[in-house]
């Protein structure tokens, strides 16, 4: 008797681990008991969740440029790129980051998508009182969710700015072979993690929790590229707080949005501008590991509304540097006084 149950048992605790493996666990949510204290100021949105912020630079009663900063899939509302107040005195802006949703000190959205965030940031941007109109400054990540800015909320944007912006592999008006180099310039591991989270999304957690990343080292020649790239070395691991409510719903959920449904194609997009230069803007390294310059270039080709800024012998941190800061907000000067 016991062993004829025995293999049933045995596929019985098999399913019960797989159970276990690929569902995340809850969150811990900033506040509740046993979850990270709240240490900053945060709004309520439509919904009930809390967003946390940080503002940075002049007051934004005496401001020249109201900017919303939209960090990227490994920093947080205190990104490194920010760390330029001095040049933000010098140009008059008043700029405000905040953690995304399920990051740092901001409640988890588990129906999360481009249209959500862009909502979030419309209301962020009303609960300071930026105005009828502020720009967007998005990097990667952050970049990617710009787009989603200038398809949702394209009537809020006084301009755009977009640095190493990432893009979806799934665009119907990207050339496929186009975007098989894309894919392919990525290592094998982030290969396998783009496809699970487009195609089986609930198979990310496991995927990302295991040890598989030792199945698919780096490749020489990303290691080589990479020893190029200095200025991609230079930023400091904020994993710890990112992810303090929990993996899944920071870092992975990115995933997910990111490589799943955007919901739109930004080739599609039409100037919300129209009739004023200037407004939208790409900064994009050509030596960048995570986003194809050759998209890139594609994208603003077929956007000739768009103004492309290829900084040259850099890599995905590019913006890190304070002479490309500069840069940035002195052509964002140029562009509003010619208007």
């Amino acid at each position: 008797m016991v062993r004829e149950r025995l293999p049933w048992i045995l596929i019985l605790l098999v399913v019960v681990w797989l159970y276990k493996s690929f569902i995340p666990p809850p969150p811990k949510i900033c506040g509740t008991p046993g979850g990270p204290p709240i240490t900053g100021p945060r709004i309520v949105l439509r919904d009930g969740r809390h967003l946390s912020y940080e503002e940075y630079g002049v007051p934004k009663e005496i401001a020249k440029y109201k900017i919303i900063y939209i960090h990227g899939h490994s920093t947080i509302k205190n990104d490194p790129l920010l760390e330029a107040l001095n040049l933000f005195e010098e140009f008059h802006v008043y700029i405000v980051g905040f953690d995304r949703p399920g990051y740092g000190e901001s409640d988890p959205d588990p129906k999360r998508t481009f249209k959500s965030t862009s909502l979030d940031i419309e209301e962020l941007g009303d609960h300071l009182k930026l105005g009828t109109k502020f720009y967007i400054m998005g990097y990667s990540a952050g970049g990617a969710l710009g787009w989603g800015c200038l398809k949702y909320i394209p009537h809020r944007l006084a301009g755009i700015i977009l640095i190493a912006p990432g893009f979806s592999f799934w665009w119907p008006s990207l050339p496929s072979t186009l975007v098989e180099e894309a894919f392919y310039q990525q290592d094998q591991w982030i290969q396998w993690n783009i496809l699970i989270a487009h195609y089986t999304p609930w198979f990310i957690y496991w995927w990302n929790t295991q040890d598989t990343h030792k199945l698919f080292p780096p490749s020489n020649a990303t290691n080589s590229l990479r020893m190029l790239s200095d200025s991609d070395q230079i930023m400091d691991n904020l994993q710890e707080y990112s992810t303090q409510q929990g993996l899944y719903e920071s870092y992975l959920r990115d995933g997910l949005v990111l490589f799943g449904d955007w919901g739109f194609d930004a080739l599609n997009l039409e100037n919300p501008f129209v009739g004023m230069e200037g407004l939208v803007h790409i900064w994009q390294g050509d030596r960048d590991e995570d986003v194809s310059v050759e998209v890139q270039r594609y994208i603003v080709n077929n956007l000739p509304w768009i103004h492309y800024h290829e900084v040259p012998n850099v890599g995905h941190k590019f913006a890190f540097e304070d002479d490309i800061k500069y840069q940035i907000l002195k052509v964002l000067e140029t562009a509003t006084h010619d208007m």
